[in-house]
């Protein structure tokens, strides 16, 4: 059952990058499955791959590493308790139940049209350098990329199957530095004062809208995350502030966009601006067979008609866009991912097993 094999699997701490043991573990529930290992700077991932026929390639994936713990637990975090109708852990949400799901849902297939595959990383919640990204240009190179990709992350928000992720935003962070001149702030005029400066011109940068996003993204909004300069005395004008800000972008918005805005807004300052992106925001159309089967079979076992989004954070879903595979993210609620008392309604992780598992039939 699910379920068992969730309490095993939560039982096996697997902090990343640490596995925990758990890689074998699966390897040894898919037999008739080939394993491979792609490992490289203390990050283990697991490919199982399995041929019926010359049909599509279905990819199967996720990740077993687990955020720390932290303190103050109800129960041990990693003694997978069952009380009632709950399994508390961490990792019971996100995302064991889901990889339980998927392992039990590929133990009873006997027969497919094409390739199953599971692939699994221990570098998710970390910073999936040599993850599933790895494992993906290795099977670019074999010419081995599947065709199809199902990830059972932790969507459901208010009730099991009310979300499937078809796409998720980019990400793209920034760092802006207006440049001044340090002194005794009882001589303004020998100094200049970048907070000054920039003051009036902050109202422009914070919250700002770049698109208006559409019925699956909200708009690329830029958000700040800190703003510091100075000495922390009130005798000394700064020689710089910081200005830390993020933007999850949409299809709509790129880094260039982001650049051109902020290099508008500072004008004839001194400054200096660094973006990076750490991700790429990806969609993948409702029409595609992963998207409809998956939906059709969500609203089925679950009595509950699917939304059809791209909210949240960043996942390894991103990598399989980025590579054109279109992708579909389906699992238990995420009320508690990350936090304290993590845990997971046990019915929950049942109707995620029935919805992977007739996936596989229809697919």
């Amino acid at each position: 059952m699910a379920k068992d094999t969730l309490k095993k699997m939560v039982s096996m701490k697997s902090v990343t990058p640490d596995s925990g043991g758990i890689f074998q573990y699966i390897e040894s529930l898919l037999p008739e499955f080939e394993a491979e290992y792609f490992n490289r700077d203390g990050v283990e991932n697991l490919f199982l791959k399995k041929r019926f026929g010359d049909g599509v390639h279905l990819c199967l994936a996720g990740h077993i590493d687990v955020v720390p713990s932290g303190e103050n637990w109800k129960y041990p975090p990693f003694e997978a308790t069952e009380v009632g109708e709950y399994i508390y852990g961490r990792g019971t949400q996100d995302m064991k139940s889901g990889v339980a799901s998927m392992v039990e849902a590929l133990k009873e297939v006997k027969d497919f049209s094409g390739t199953l595959s599971l692939l699994l990383t221990s570098d998710e919640e970390g910073d999936a350098k040599y993850g599933t990204v790895l494992v993906l240009e290795e099977l670019k190179k074999r010419d081995e990329l599947p065709d199809f990709s199902i990830i059972t992350e932790p969507t459901s928000e208010e009730k099991m199957g009310d979300v499937i992720k078809v796409g998720r935003r980019g990400s793209i962070n920034g760092t802006l530095t207006i440049i001044g001149k340090q002194g005794h702030a009882a001589y303004p005029k020998k100094t200049v004062n970048p907070v000054h400066l920039f003051a009036s011109k902050l109202p422009k940068l914070a919250g700002h809208k770049f698109d208006l996003g559409d019925k699956f993204f909200e708009p690329s909004k830029l958000i700040i995350t800190d703003i510091r300069g100075g000495l922390e005395v009130t005798n000394v004008t700064p020689e710089t502030l910081k200005i830390m800000f993020n933007v999850r972008n949409s299809t709509k918005t790129n880094l260039e966009d982001i650049e051109s805005f902020v290099k508008g807004v500072c004008g004839d300052l001194k400054y200096d601006l660094k973006l990076s992106q750490s991700s790429k925001p990806f969609r993948t159309d409702a029409e595609s067979r992963v998207v409809k089967i998956l939906s059709e079979v969500v609203e089925e076992i679950s009595g509950v008609v699917p939304k059809l989004t791209t909210g949240g954070g960043t996942s390894d879903a991103r990598f399989m866009g980025e590579y054109g595979i279109p992708v579909a993210e389906f699992g238990v609620r995420n009320d508690r991912i990350h936090a304290v008392n993590e845990r997971v309604e046990i019915v929950e992780v049942e109707i995620l097993h029935k919805v992977i598992s007739e996936v596989l039939k229809r697919f």
